[in-house]
């Protein structure tokens, strides 16, 4: 990955949407978003809608060099009253395995630990997504247990491996 190449996070919006339905649309990219891939970018444009309205969420759009969108990341949940949040996140399949996400989510977790003031950031990964659990433990979280049968899509009841980084464990790496 060149230097040169660098995301930043800015607030999701719906103006977003067009870019953002190239990547959810995509079988590969939605294979382990717990959503099905969309059809039209209205789809696009309602989760973005609704994702901008919740109170205890942030969601963010990853820009690569300034201009170019290439996935999102955020908090899914944030629970101010224990201090803890839980990440979720995806890029387009062009940019994946390029150092993107790493980058992406240690902007993530410095805006958990020390604007939110979060004492500790959850992620849930369905077992079969190695990529991410890879990601994950080489950033310093630490695999807690398998929640089994935990979430459900299109009838079916997936596992999701559970993951946390405390506050104390990133200040240490």
């Amino acid at each position: 990955m060149s230097s040169k190449q660098l995301v930043h996070l800015r607030p999701i919006a719906v103006s977003d949407a067009a870019h953002l339905f190239e990547f959810w649309s995509d079988p590969d990219v939605t294979a382990f978003m717990n959503i099905s891939p969309m059809q039209r970018v209205e789809q696009a444009e309602e989760m973005i809608a609704y994702i901008t309205q919740l109170n205890n969420a942030n969601r963010y759009t990853i820009v690569l060099n300034e201009h170019t969108i290439i996935g999102t990341c955020g908090f899914n949940y944030i629970d101010p009253a224990n201090q803890r949040g839980e990440i979720g996140y995806e890029l387009g399949k062009k940019y994946w395995r390029n150092g993107y996400m790493n980058q992406a989510l240690q902007t993530l977790l410095q805006k958990g630990f020390f604007q939110l003031d979060l004492n500790r950031i959850e992620a849930k990964v369905e077992p079969g997504n190695r990529a991410s659990r890879m990601l994950l433990e080489k950033i310093g979280f630490q695999q807690e247990g398998t929640l089994r049968q935990y979430e459900k899509l299109d009838g079916v009841f997936l596992d999701m491996v559970f993951y946390s980084l405390l506050q104390t464990d990133y200040t240490a790496i």
